[in-house]
């Protein structure tokens, strides 16, 4: 199936609890996506993000658009 692109499962997580992110190094410009706990602060790191199409999984894959998601320096 040509053209489709991949296809990925949406998997939940705690929309109530957990907060999508991306943590960005000021230093080398490395990001990772993950989820940060409301309550602890806590970071759970899910992937790197090294490029559009790494974050457009993420995005996808977790059901979060891209104006939900919070980048921390």
């Amino acid at each position: 199936m040509f053209g489709r692109g991949p296809k990925w499962q949406v998997e939940a997580y705690d929309k109530t609890g957990k907060t999508p992110v991306i943590k960005a190094s000021i230093c080398n410009g490395e990001k990772v996506a993950g989820f940060k706990d409301q309550a602890t602060g806590k970071f759970e790191e899910i992937m790197f993000i090294r490029t559009d199409a790494d974050l457009r999984e993420f995005l996808h894959r977790y059901g979060v658009k891209e104006d939900e998601i919070r980048k921390e320096w």
